[in-house]
């Protein structure tokens, strides 16, 4: 009896607590799952990582803005498939992490939402953006997200070979002006190192390949877009930009036949002089080269891409917070402009991850020059440049690319043949998009 009426008084009180009328956001975000150590962590200084510093500022924005729910989803990186399910099903999150890269498949259909006034709300002015992060999410002359980063590929080089190499002047690498001078260089890497001049991951990896090509074709100004619905390889910038690394590949300037991992570990062992991959690598590479006995230990630095051919225009992305098509309440759309303004506030934070920072403003704070190598490659936030903002199916694209390009530097390809065939596999692509 005393059971019977516990669960009575129970569900009583229940039906009389107040309703929590508080404005509901729905975060969806990738960067991983953290919960374990920063799971109650408001110390935003004091993270560490993507994952912990995003998981972090989120409970920080909670702890602060106790008039706000915010549930948060996280997604197995990048995403997209999850956003996909939730927008046919008609309940979209409310702010999604997004590589700048993908608007444009979301913006040109129309599920995604410009943000202009929310920023304006928020008090953000896009005047304070870095030119390659606006130009990531500018779309059509409209902004359809909050860029977060720049990210990029930069060349990790190994100063104790390029030392050996003859490559050292002042403390600082020397790399080529030209393709001539990257193919002498290369050369005279290995003949007084015997190992290769770049390490690369040539399997399973286009997306280094097809940067390559886009960071020297940008340079160039060559149009490799001309409309939406096109792309344009078959090329004498193109053939030479290709010949360049298939040289490479041929005379065992570079390293052959290694997937990712593979080249990371011969990058930290000390296998060759440069491996061009990721801004996100630089705080494990920075901290591999402060480790006890590791074999990069006092040896590293980084760069851009160096210019080779027109002028330095390396191909960027990077990541932004944008706005799924939604109806909602006044409310929940000033929720929304308070978490977008308090990212904004901790954006040297982010930049701590090795991404570049999307706000001018946080290039100029001596903390962020503290921070290591970082003004060796905040030229990126200038230089950087995107594709043009009606591309879509870029990930796709890039795929396409990068197997022809794979053929035609290992040989199993001539070069223009590769290229012809990336530019016909492109375009069929698109055709089937109409």
């Amino acid at each position: 009896m005393r059971r019977v009426f516990a669960l009575g008084l129970a569900a009583l009180l229940a039906g009389c607590a107040p309703a929590d009328d508080r404005p509901e956001i729905v975060v969806q975000r990738f960067f991983g799952e953290c919960g374990a150590v920063y799971g109650a962590s408001t110390d935003v200084a004091n993270a560490d990582t993507e994952c912990g510093i995003l998981t972090t500022l989120i409970n920080r924005f909670e702890a602060e803005n106790p008039d706000i729910r915010v549930k948060v989803n996280v997604v197995a990186w990048p995403g997209y498939p999850q956003l996909a399910a939730q927008m046919a099903a008609g309940d979209p999150p409310d702010l999604v992490t997004m590589h700048q890269s993908v608007i444009s498949d979301y913006s040109s259909r129309g599920l995604i939402e410009p943000v202009e006034g929310l920023l304006a709300q928020a008090k953000i002015d896009p005047a304070g953006f870095t030119p390659a992060a606006r130009a990531g999410v500018e779309k059509q002359g409209k902004l359809y997200g909050m860029p977060w980063d720049t990210i990029g590929r930069l060349f990790h080089i190994n100063t104790e070979l390029m030392a050996e190499a003859g490559l050292m002047r002042g403390g600082k690498p020397v790399l080529p002006n030209s393709p001539e001078e990257l193919l002498a260089q290369a050369r005279q890497f290995k003949a007084k190192t015997g190992k290769p001049y770049l390490i690369q991951a040539q399997v399973s990896a286009p997306d280094f390949m097809v940067a390559f090509l886009y960071t020297y074709l940008l340079a160039q100004g060559s149009p490799i877009y001309p409309d939406d619905r096109h792309i344009k390889l078959d090329t004498p910038e193109a053939r030479a930009i290709v010949t360049l690394m298939r040289q490479l590949n041929t005379e065992g300037l570079t390293t052959r036949d290694q997937d990712f991992p593979a080249a990371t570990a011969a990058f930290t062992q000390g296998k060759g002089g440069i491996f061009p991959v990721g801004t996100w690598m630089l705080g494990p590479y920075d901290a591999e080269a402060a480790r006890e006995g590791s074999p990069i230990k006092g040896h590293y630095a980084v760069a851009p891409f160096p210019r080779l051919w027109g002028t330095a225009a390396p191909f960027v992305d990077g990541h932004a917070w944008v706005v799924p098509a939604a109806t909602r309440s006044p409310q929940e759309r000033a929720a929304m402009a308070r978490f977008l303004a308090f990212l904004s506030r901790y954006n040297y934070d982010w930049s701590r991850t090795g991404q570049l920072p999307a706000f001018a403003a946080v290039l100029d704070r001596s903390e962020f020059k503290a921070l290591p190598h970082r003004e060796d490659i905040a030229a990126l936030s200038r230089t950087g440049k995107q594709l043009p903002g009606y591309v879509e199916r870029q990930s796709a694209v890039q795929g396409l690319i990068g197997e022809e390009l794979e053929a035609a530097i290992t040989g199993t390809k001539p070069v223009e043949t590769a290229l012809k065939d990336a530019e016909r596999r492109v375009n069929r692509l698109y055709a089937q998009m109409m």
